[in-house]
């Protein structure tokens, strides 16, 4: 089994939140090899703006932005470049008026044939009908 996973699952990993527990059980489980986890190659630097944007929330203390990328990092999902995925990107954004940088997520998991796993409410209820390999973390057995 292979998974895309998208930044929103990720965050989870050191923020809490309400699927904290889920988002922790697929990491442990893609680090004991049941399965691949994928992402764009941009991925670290969508952590990264994340991690400093919830600083500037207040939803993490200031300063420890740099720690938790490196947390998350540590088992980050095996990056594809985003190149082959780019064109493919840019006509989903257009055609669903979505952002690029998800766009992208969507692509992968198109090429690969594989489900994208997502925290983020809006991305599922927008486009999982279009993309029904767009799979809310909830939805995980």
């Amino acid at each position: 089994m292979k998974y895309v996973l998208d930044v929103s699952v990720a965050l989870s990993w050191v923020i809490p939140r309400p699927l904290t527990a889920m988002a922790v059980r697929l990491r442990d489980e893609y680090q004991q090899q049941l399965y691949e986890v994928i992402a764009p190659a941009h991925f670290p630097q969508e952590v990264a703006n994340a991690l400093t944007k919830a600083e500037r929330q207040k939803l993490v203390p200031i300063g420890d932005a740099r720690k938790l990328i490196q947390d998350v990092l540590n088992a980050a999902p095996v990056l594809h470049s985003v190149d082959p995925l780019f064109y493919r990107a840019v006509d989903i954004s257009s055609q669903t008026r979505s952002a690029f940088y998800d766009c992208l997520y969507i692509a992968l998991g198109e090429r690969e044939g594989c489900e994208l796993v997502t925290a983020d409410d809006k991305l599922v209820r927008d486009l999982q009908t279009r993309f029904p390999f767009i799979i809310h973390l909830s939805q995980l057995p």
